[in-house]
């Protein structure tokens, strides 16, 4: 039994002249397996897997930008007198909606300029996604953040002083958030995703409805004891509002896209 999660004692690599931050190296890793798993998943044409492949690459790209942005327009505070420090996305600081916006909005545009199919292309990353967050959420432990309310919890995280909120000045361990989200998407959203896949007969495009709708439940669940928003509505945070509003849109999104699909069989 853990009697608590250590603090990392370093969360870069020098590698010479550098230092390989462990943050970025995660993030990396996860949207690598992303992308690989999309691929596998929507096609196994040579020439198709390359075409959609740049697709996936530029989306990653923009939904870096969307997620730093979205970040940064929430914590302008953070980066007075340093605003060069804007860019410096290997110290953290990426909010996952506007990422997850700016990519998927991207990907969408660039295949139907393809003439390809947006919902099979979106179906086949509901898998990776969750991989590839999985993965990152680990990023935020080498950085000390993202983390709970105080926690006694055999597997509490043990964060330094200099991490520890204002409103907790003597706690030592708290709940590890990321911890739970990264539990929450390799252990529950992408085994249930394949099997929900296998089982129902959802119409293109559902699975990535279905994958939305059960990581808005977690993260609503997990934004209840994260403490590092300064944005509170009725006790919730900014994030907290916006998976609430995920689960809903994406409750009715499968609703719509079945209906959608079951008239355009009867017609044909």
């Amino acid at each position: 039994m853990l009697a608590s999660i250590p603090s990392p004692p370093f969360n870069t690599i020098p590698i010479g002249p550098f230092d390989l931050h462990i943050y970025g190296l995660l993030i990396g890793i996860g949207v690598i397996l992303a992308v690989s798993i999309t691929l596998n998943r929507y096609t196994d044409d040579t020439e198709e897997r390359q075409a959609i492949e740049g697709i996936l690459v530029r989306a990653v790209i923009i939904g870096f930008v969307g997620a730093r942005l979205a970040y940064v327009s929430t914590h302008l505070g953070r980066f007075e007198g340093e605003w060069w420090k804007v860019i410096a996305i290997w110290e953290g600081g990426i909010a996952l909606f506007g990422g997850l916006t700016a990519g998927t909005l991207t990907a969408i545009l660039l295949i139907r300029r393809r003439n390809g199919d947006p919902w099979r292309l979106l179906d086949a990353a509901a898998v990776g996604i969750p991989v590839a967050q999985a993965i990152g959420r680990w990023g935020n432990y080498f950085n000390q953040e993202l983390f709970g309310t105080p926690s006694v919890l055999p597997w509490a995280v043990e964060i330094d002083p200099r991490f520890r909120p204002d409103a907790f000045p003597d706690a030592t361990t708290f709940h590890p958030t990321f911890l739970y989200e990264s539990l929450w998407n390799i252990a529950l959203v992408v085994p249930l995703l394949l099997w929900i896949e296998r089982r129902f007969g959802l119409p293109k495009g559902g699975l990535f409805f279905v994958y939305a709708g059960l990581y808005g439940v977690g993260r609503f669940a997990l934004e209840l004891i994260r403490t590092d928003t300064t944005f509170r509505l009725l006790g919730l945070s900014r994030n907290g509002w916006v998976s609430l509003l995920i689960v809903i849109g994406a409750g009715l999104g499968l609703v719509v896209r079945r209906r959608s699909v079951g008239r355009v069989d009867s017609n044909a």
